[in-house]
């Protein structure tokens, strides 16, 4: 079976590393493999849904968000506040129904209670935010954090190694970049 990639390597700049050059160079087939990276860019246009519930936690994992990507050089974000962790797909798909962003970040805070409203809660926006995703092709990153405890939430959303609203700044900006090198809308595939 013979794969072709859709540009060559130097087209693709050198999106093929050597363990790719090792594996296909005694047969037929060429083995392609496409890696995302945190991308610096001025030009990309990236969306933050936030949700209020919660806000003191939101609030943190908001500012953690926006200092990576500023890190990042990316100078062009627009802030969406919702009320809760259930209305974020709805904003995220408006927000990505103008075609504008490369990428949107949802953050919020789901903490458990008593009752089943946590679980409810928490797999109708993460399952919600994936199927816009899905549907939409355009990035959606998770930085939902669901917790047991209010003392969790601080935990993942203050500064530090597990910082969520970072961990989707850098996972919005690493799949904005990857997105862009897979080929896509192929009519020659078998």
């Amino acid at each position: 079976m013979r794969i072709d990639p859709v540009k060559s390597e130097e087209e693709r700049g050198g999106c093929v590393s050597e363990d790719q050059k090792i594996l296909s160079s005694g047969g037929t087939s060429v083995v392609s493999e496409f890696k995302g990276a945190p991308a610096r860019s001025t030009d990309a246009q990236f969306g933050i849904v936030v949700s209020r519930f919660n806000k003191s936690i939101t609030l943190d994992l908001l500012k953690g968000c926006l200092e990576t990507l500023s890190s990042y050089d990316v100078i062009k974000i627009d802030i969406v506040w919702c009320p809760g962790a259930f209305e974020l797909p709805l904003a995220v798909e408006r927000m990505i129904s103008s075609s504008r962003y490369d990428a949107v970040i949802a953050l919020g805070a789901v903490i458990r209670g008593e009752t089943y409203h946590f679980e409810a809660i928490s797999n109708a926006a993460i399952n919600g935010l994936q199927e816009v995703a899905l549907r939409t092709g355009v990035p959606v990153a998770l930085g939902v954090i669901t917790t047991e405890t209010l003392e969790q939430a601080r935990n993942r959303s203050t500064p530090g190694p597990n910082h969520k609203g970072k961990e989707a700044a850098l996972a919005a900006l690493e799949m904005s970049d990857l997105l862009q090198k897979i080929p896509h809308n192929r009519t020659d595939a078998p």
